[in-house]
């Protein structure tokens, strides 16, 4: 006969790993929420370990969108030469001789 291996949510993990750390006592939230104490002792050591990710990954994506906006910018800005040259181009061409 095989075990179920269960899995949790990570909405569900952060909470007891939250509530473990406020009270200090894994046994007992363990017990609460019939986990085994060495998987939440493994999940809060994954929690010290990598919890400043969570506040690393928002700047990186307000890092992202600004890199797309400002080479959007400099795409239009590029167009905008290429008229202005053509136009130039076009006023040297038919402009009158005599400088009028």
């Amino acid at each position: 006969m095989s075990r179920k291996i269960k899995s949790y949510t990570s909405e569900f993990k952060f909470k007891i790993v939250l509530e473990s750390m406020i009270k200090g006592n894994v046994g007992e939230i363990a017990r609460k929420y019939n986990v085994h104490p060495n998987k939440l002792s493994t999940w809060r050591t994954e929690f010290l370990n990598n919890g400043h990710v969570v506040f690393e990954r928002n700047p990186d994506k307000a890092a992202e969108q600004a890199n797309k906006q400002v080479k959007a910018l400099e795409n239009l800005i590029g167009k905008k030469e290429i008229e202005i040259n053509l136009l130039k181009g076009y006023v040297d061409f038919y402009a009158p001789l005599d400088g009028k």
